[in-house]
């Protein structure tokens, strides 16, 4: 090839070139403007709602345990312990059907010494959990702030306190997401009003994880939270909704 041939496909590469990389950079002008121009157009905004609830079902779970130097007697020893604990229940107002007893586990206690196991057997440990039930939620919160009563008698009662849950969530949650779905509809009214934009119709809702609280607690979860401590509660709502704006 001779000189002067090359020189020109030198210069008709060089200009190809220059053509690709001026409509790639103008190709991605485009899309950079097209992806401003979408983003610009709508606005995403978290509403919420909150409403009081109260506790209308108790779960209260005791775990009675002795401790006896032979298996039967440890045994002997808790059931009679349950027969007190059931009575002391059904005494202050719980149905029989409303406590249910697990069965017996034992556990053998061996000797250690310089933390080598000995062989020998110290004494044994046997439990049984009793579970209680019931709608009558102040009742089980009076029992177990009473219940120092019967461990004064000897009764071995490790008790962790009840857990009180909402019955009608399943019907709070559409009113409260409708409250807080107007919400966001309000607060995307006054941000874009305050920029001197309308609020168009809705592109996307999406619905928050529901928030069962204390009163006045400001705890939240990523996938929702259930507090089961107390009896009065705060259920709140989150949603996103997206707008477009004009």
């Amino acid at each position: 090839m001779s000189p002067t041939n090359q020189k020109r496909k030198y210069i008709a590469t060089i200009a190809a070139a220059a053509i690709i990389s001026g409509g790639l950079v103008q190709g991605m002008n485009l899309v950079g403007v097209g992806l401003a121009a979408k983003s610009g157009n709508s606005i995403t905004v978290t509403g919420q709602a909150k409403t009081s609830a109260v506790a209308d079902n108790a779960s209260w779970t005791l775990f009675v345990q002795e401790t006896s130097p032979t298996v039967a007697t440890a045994v002997k020893k808790v059931e009679a312990s349950v027969v007190k604990l059931q009575k002391y229940l059904t005494d202050g107002g719980i149905p029989a059907d409303g406590i249910e007893v697990g069965g017996v586990n034992t556990q053998a206690m061996a000797e250690y010494i310089n933390g080598n196991p000995t062989g020998r057997m110290l004494n044994y440990q046997a439990s049984r959990n009793v579970i209680i039930r019931s709608k009558d939620v102040m009742l089980v919160k009076a029992l177990s702030a009473n219940l120092g009563s019967l461990l004064q008698t000897g009764v071995n009662v490790n008790n962790y306190g009840p857990q009180y849950y909402v019955s009608n969530l399943a019907d709070l949650r559409p009113q409260l997401l409708a409250e807080a779905t107007k919400d966001a509809k309000i607060r995307g009214q006054a941000i874009t009003k305050a920029v001197g934009s309308t609020l168009g119709p809705v592109i996307a809702v999406s619905g928050g994880p529901v928030q069962v609280t204390a009163p006045d607690s400001v705890d939240t979860s990523a996938g929702g939270m259930y507090d089961t401590t107390t009896i009065p509660k705060t259920v709140t709502v989150t949603v996103s909704v997206s707008f477009k704006v004009k």
